[in-house]
């Protein structure tokens, strides 16, 4: 073979090298962009069955218009996303945290601010 075909196949190569490790970076972001849309999404879930208990009347199981008493149900508060914990602030806002699961070592957590009317969420980056 003459040196021009060994400097192509050398840059070929290189080129798939290079190729390859893109490919992966990219995989690696979208997982974790998808890891957080799933997080979000399972907090504002839990966050409407949270409304759904402070509509509830308390003769119906409900909080009767305060959240005081609620809990995330047993099976949602580990999935395959995430864990889930609820902290009561007052009757009428409470905050559910959600975190990736540990395996992964992702930095950030899902916050989202549940009122009576509104299910807002936030991505804290830990620092």
């Amino acid at each position: 073979m003459g040196q021009q075909q060994l400097l192509l196949i050398v840059l070929g190569v290189i080129i798939v090298g290079i190729a390859v490790v893109v490919g992966i970076n990219v995989f690696t972001a979208q997982s974790e962009e998808s890891s957080k849309d799933a997080i979000v999404s399972d907090c504002t879930n839990l966050g409407a069955m949270a409304q759904q208990y402070f509509r509830k009347p308390v003769a119906m199981g409900g909080g009767g218009n305060a959240f005081t008493g609620w809990t995330i149900p047993a099976n949602l508060a580990t999935t395959a996303n995430g864990t889930y914990t609820v902290t009561i602030t007052d009757a009428t806002n409470i905050v559910i945290t959600g975190t990736p699961l540990a395996g992964t070592n992702y930095t950030w957590t899902v916050s989202t601010a549940v009122t009576p009317t509104t299910v807002t969420s936030t991505i804290a980056v830990a620092e």
